[in-house]
């Protein structure tokens, strides 16, 4: 029996873009020699793409919508190498089509998504991506995704810098109003635009808290305030950390007077009904990657060469 773990099935799909069962029957194949599995893939056409996979994919775009069905939302983040990828319309399709088969298909991860049979074709999506990567000529990752069903909105800022979607708890009837639809517009404007980290303040996990008060005390004490009132003036800036990072504590952009907690009170009772933010998903593209930074002079000169 080939010798060899999930982790060398992992490598070889990291070097080669190919899909984890290729992988895995290339390296039973070759008894788990990763070079050997390598060769195996490329003369079986697989890894065409081998060399594309390497390079870093920090561009692209994040797209989000709502589905037909109008109770399913979709966020989902694809990379490619260069921002000119993100205005090709064959790659917006790809992403878009990513986007449809979560939403039809509820994937459980990426691995799962690129195992689906693409919405609109006969191929998987790895297939498809594949393809893409060959006929756009740059690598190309579907990074992430997430979904939501229930009373959604969807929200994409600088043709796909930014791609938002919100849940919230709220009955059938106020949710198909054009009042509780311009406000879930609002808000995911405002996830965009203010990149709130937690829904709530009891969405906050008690270790962020804690360490966060340890800095403050910290901060506190080197200023010389007495430790007698240390703990209170800690908790006065505890409050305003979390305004700061959770969403229905900040201040609503559209009017900084109330918060968004207080709009969506004022919305709610409009409607005459209760609304509740329950969760949001937020992705910017490209967001904690590395980037390239070729010299455009010197990669011209090296064509010529």
């Amino acid at each position: 029996m080939a010798s060899f773990t999930a982790k060398d099935v992992a490598a070889l799909r990291e070097k080669t873009g190919c899909g984890m069962m290729d992988c895995k029957k290339a390296l039973t194949q070759s008894n788990g020699d990763m070079e050997a599995a390598i060769d195996f893939l490329r003369e079986k056409g697989l890894a065409a793409a081998t060399k594309k996979a390497g390079r870093i994919a920090a561009e692209g775009m994040a797209y989000a919508f709502v589905a037909d069905c109008g109770n399913v939302a979709v966020a989902i983040e694809v990379n490619a190498e260069t921002d000119f990828v993100a205005k090709n319309a064959e790659f917006k399709a790809f992403v878009e089509t990513c986007a449809q088969t979560v939403a039809k298909q509820n994937p459980a991860d990426v691995e799962a998504l690129l195992a689906c049979k693409a919405e609109g074709s006969e191929q998987t999506v790895d297939a498809l991506l594949k393809e893409k990567i060959l006929t756009i000529g740059e690598n190309i990752k579907v990074r992430r995704f997430e979904r939501f069903e229930g009373a959604v909105t969807a929200y994409i800022h600088a043709a796909g810098r930014i791609g938002v979607i919100v849940k919230f708890d709220t009955t059938p009837e106020i949710a198909a109003t054009e009042g509780f639809k311009e406000y879930a517009k609002n808000v995911a404007m405002q996830v965009a635009a203010a990149n709130p980290s937690y829904v709530n303040e009891a969405a906050v996990p008690a270790e962020v808290v804690e360490h966060e008060k340890k800095i403050l005390t910290e901060q506190v004490i080197n200023d010389g305030k007495p430790a007698a009132i240390a703990e209170k003036i800690v908790m006065g800036r505890i409050g305003k950390f979390f305004k700061e990072i959770c969403l229905t504590d900040q201040a609503y952009v559209k009017d900084p007077d109330i918060s968004v907690q207080k709009y969506t009170e004022n919305v709610a009772k409009e409607l005459g009904g209760s609304i509740a933010i329950s969760a949001f998903a937020r992705f910017e593209k490209g967001e904690g990657l590395e980037k390239r930074s070729d010299n455009f002079a010197d990669e011209v000169a090296s064509m010529i060469k």
